[in-house]
């Protein structure tokens, strides 16, 4: 493969001792120590403005440290600025790709090299062979999804030979393959005695990959050890507040059964668009209802057509026996209809508006909000209940949307959908990018959902999400529902095989 060998020596790749940064009166990393040896995976977690991304800027070199120390092989060192974070050979890998969208993926993952054209198309095509990863080096980065946008980042990485490679939620986007491709990259780079820092918010990933896990909470250091010390249960406590309770509600309360009987709110009939075709699929009142799938199979794509976003090329859709195919976003909302999209940055967020405006940017012009003058006490109260309700960490809501954590402004956007009291709310991929207690909240949140009697159609990559919040399940393969599963039948390996193509229909319990 195109990775060096990491220099030897005994000593850490990188030491991390006593680091403060505050911003304002915010103290946002109180006293961090680190260190990350040659050859080792550190699983870095922490909830959602626990103070993981400003430590790993300070690393890069885009932040500086108020007081501490930071060395690299024993070379204390001031990283002021990125270029010498990368000349050290540390590269991070973003959670959000940074591509620029107009170059092809080939140049994208060239670009700041000094070698021949012909030098470094070998040495790419080579590496992604034995790591099994297939890209179209021709193509426009703004025609690649979001998994292969954060492949090419991590292809950026490798080929610059890092000694220290930051991973930031790396499988996020990812399919099952891809996944199981870049855990044997991962492991590769270990045995070459390259230090990785691995930030996830999928515990099981942990258990998986890492020799070492870190725990972050509060901008301090609750746990940190190697990863045979602890179980599951424990990083889950050192994730959580002192006093806080596992919000483990939802599997405690019994679960009133679907009426599958009833009118359904959401029908898809003979529905096509692009990247999908043929979609017949009933949504009931108060159901759960979880489509799975690999990256590509059609989900997002049959999401934004039914919200209004793209044409429908055939079929209907009917919400609660009303005909709304093709009509504008605007009016799908009004009719009951609401989506929280994959993409946040792109579909769902206003960056330079503060947390308010984003809330209740969906409830512009209801009677609710005002229709002439906005009603401040409204757009507050609905702040703050969503605010509120799922544990959202700002510093008021007159905070900028952009200036926010990434799980945090993933529950701000979930926030503006279900402001709007829909019928049936679309959820794409809700928990990406959110810690697990975050997670947690999602959940009783979806929850509370079914109980007030709103459906959810649920698209998720997480199997264990279908698993645990779904009441039915479909899949799709190749644009099309390939499989249904009922409540007793959805599983892991069910779930894996139909996304795959692998389960045969007709050995489907329909």
């Amino acid at each position: 493969m195109a990775v060096k060998e990491a220099a030897g020596g005994t000593g850490p790749l990188l030491s991390i001792r006593n680091i403060y940064k505050s911003f304002g009166l915010n103290a946002v990393l109180k006293g961090i120590s680190l260190d990350v040896m040659p050859g080792e995976v550190l699983a870095l977690i922490g909830g959602n403005g626990a103070g993981k991304s400003t430590l790993m800027k300070i690393v890069m070199g885009i932040y500086t440290h108020d007081s501490g120390e930071l060395a690299i092989r024993g070379e204390t060192l001031t990283l002021s600025r990125p270029s010498v974070a990368l000349a050290k050979g540390i590269y991070m890998v973003p959670q959000e790709p940074l591509l620029f969208p107009n170059m092809t993926v080939e140049e994208n993952i060239l670009i700041g090299f000094q070698k021949s054209k012909a030098e470094l198309h070998k040495e790419l095509v080579e590496t992604m062979a034995e790591i099994g990863w297939d890209l179209d080096l021709t193509r426009k980065a703004s025609s690649l999804s979001i998994a292969e946008q954060q492949l090419v980042e991590i292809l950026r990485g490798i080929l610059r030979h890092a000694q220290l490679l930051i991973l930031d939620e790396p499988t996020s986007a990812l399919t099952f393959d891809e996944v199981r491709s870049l855990f044997k990259c991962v492991n590769d780079l270990k045995a070459k005695g390259i230090g990785i820092i691995y930030i996830t918010h999928r515990l099981a990933e942990v258990f998986e990959i890492a020799t070492h896990v870190a725990i972050m909470r509060d901008g301090a250091i609750t746990i940190h050890g190697p990863v045979a010390d602890f179980t599951r249960e424990d990083l889950v406590k050192g994730l959580l507040p002192p006093d806080a309770e596992m919000t483990a509600q939802a599997k405690k309360h019994e679960v009133k059964p679907v009426d599958y009987t009833a009118e359904p709110v959401l029908e898809l009939q003979d529905f096509s668009g692009y990247g999908f075709s043929g979609i017949d699929l009933k949504v009931y009142p108060g159901e759960i209802l979880g489509v799975a799938g690999v990256v590509g199979a059609g989900r997002t794509e049959m999401a934004t057509t039914i919200f209004g976003m793209d044409k429908v090329l055939r079929g209907k859709v009917l919400l609660a026996g009303q005909d709304i195919t093709g009509r504008k976003t605007n009016q799908v909302i009004r009719a009951g209809l609401n989506y929280v999209p994959e993409d946040r940055h792109l579909n769902g967020l206003f960056k330079i508006c503060d947390v308010a405006a984003n809330t209740t940017s969906a409830n512009l012009f209801s009677a609710q909000m005002g229709r002439l003058f906005l009603n401040s006490r409204a757009e507050y109260n609905v702040t703050q209940q969503y605010v509120e309700n799922f544990r959202t960490k700002v510093t008021g809501h007159d905070q900028l949307a952009g200036s926010l954590s990434g799980g945090n402004q993933q529950k701000i956007v979930i926030g503006r959908s279900l402001s709007t009291a829909p019928k049936i709310v679309i959820l794409d991929e809700p928990t990406r990018g959110i810690d697990a207690a975050a997670r947690g909240d999602v959940y009783t949140i979806i929850h509370q959902l079914r109980e007030q009697g709103v459906s959810v159609l649920l698209i998720s990559s997480d199997m264990e999400e279908i698993v645990e919040l779904a009441d039915r399940a479909v899949t799709m393969y190749q644009g099309r529902i390939n499989a249904e599963f009922q409540k007793a039948d959805i599983n892991q390996d069910n779930l894996m095989a139909a996304a795959f193509g692998i389960l045969e229909q007709e050995a489907v319990n329909k």
